[in-house]
């Protein structure tokens, strides 16, 4: 991690933490309350805290022009960032991944390309899914590429849970991190009103209702995928399933809740003010979102093609866009969900010490 990343946040939070004025906005400045200096382990938990709801530059006298040159939430979501890269292995994948978003597009073209030369799948048939490409050989395929991506991450978490002294976790810290996390109280402005994204010093709930749309619709397509494996291997029950069914209900549902959520948040990003984001980081958050839209998007245009000739077209691009999602999962902003968790775990332990 790079020292003067740190020691801007540093320098910042020090002004910050003797102003004090923003105290009750988020987890991050409650969490600044409890200390009179900022060591390097304190900053990379803060950051992390931190959701860049901007709210606290809004309401900031010691932004440009004045000489401090405050700037809280660009200052953050740079160690935050750096946090991710210098704790997940293969640190050289994360700035990959988060260096363009042409990284997401032309991997999604050379899978969707091998999918069609080495699956043998074709591009225009109006065969059934399983016709097309067998379960078997899709678990062969997405087995391994879920399951090392995710010994991956938890390597990285357990590095920063090292990182930022965690202690063993109890049910009530997990409990009152998760209850955070699914409510994304730290996105309310600290009175519930919102926070300042995308209409400057306006308050606005959107984007923490698009990041609820987006987070409960990937849950929901989790939940599908978890429901069908049990139908298939444990009762037998194999797919199609009706539209009426677990799988199926989960599945359209959360779909339509991605789609919609990650629509939302490409919108709002697009009117964000990006000095108030990590540098340089803008394109790939764009590549990131997008490849989310795209994978739900697909999965929901082949669920109404089925019978279709676009049916083999669209299930080549879906299962595509599914391994390039599954292989970035520790390497791009993805990794920021399970972070941001993480530290909430930890300061439900700080806040009891």
């Amino acid at each position: 991690m790079q020292d003067q990343v740190l020691d801007e946040a540093k320098r910042q939070l020090a002004v910050c933490n003797a102003c004090r004025y923003c105290e009750g906005f988020c987890s991050a400045f409650k969490a600044m309350t409890r200390y009179r200096a900022f060591d390097t382990e304190t900053v990379i938990h803060m950051s992390n805290l931190c959701h860049n709801c901007q709210a606290c530059y809004h309401s900031c006298q010691y932004t440009v022009p004045h000489e401090f040159e405050l700037n809280l939430p660009s200052a953050l979501a740079n160690v935050r960032v750096e946090s991710w890269e210098s704790h997940v292995p293969f640190p050289v994948l994360s700035k990959l991944f988060q260096s363009s978003p042409l990284v997401s597009l032309l991997s999604v073209v050379v899978v969707s390309v091998l999918f069609w030369l080495v699956a043998g799948i074709p591009w225009f048939a109006a065969d059934t899914f399983y016709d097309l490409i067998s379960h078997s050989v899709l678990v062969l395929i997405f087995g391994p590429l879920f399951l090392a991506p995710l010994l991956i991450l938890f390597i990285g978490l357990g590095r920063y849970w090292k990182t930022v002294n965690g202690e063993p976790i109890t049910r009530q810290q997990l409990a009152e991190a998760l209850r955070a996390a699914a409510s994304l109280k730290n996105l309310d402005g600290g009175a519930g009103q919102g926070c300042n994204y995308e209409k400057d010093d306006r308050y606005s709930q959107s984007r923490r209702w698009a990041h609820q749309a987006t987070m409960y619709g990937f849950l929901l397509c989790f939940a599908s995928t978890s429901i069908a494996t049990v139908m298939h291997y444990g009762f037998g029950l194999v797919a199609p399933y009706p539209l009426m069914s677990l799988p199926k209900l989960f599945g359209v549902t959360g779909g339509i809740l991605l789609t919609l959520g990650t629509s939302k948040l490409i919108y709002l990003k697009t009117k964000a003010n990006p000095l108030l984001e990590a540098s340089g980081r803008r394109s790939s958050d764009y590549g990131f979102v997008t490849l989310l839209w795209f994978v739900s998007t697909s999965g929901l245009l082949l669920y109404w093609a089925g019978g279709t000739t676009l049916a083999s077209t669209l299930l080549i691009l879906h299962l595509a866009s599914i391994v390039c999602l599954f292989v970035s999962i520790p390497f791009s902003k993805m990794v920021h969900g399970f972070f941001r968790i993480t530290a909430l775990i930890r300061e439900a332990q700080l806040q009891r010490t």
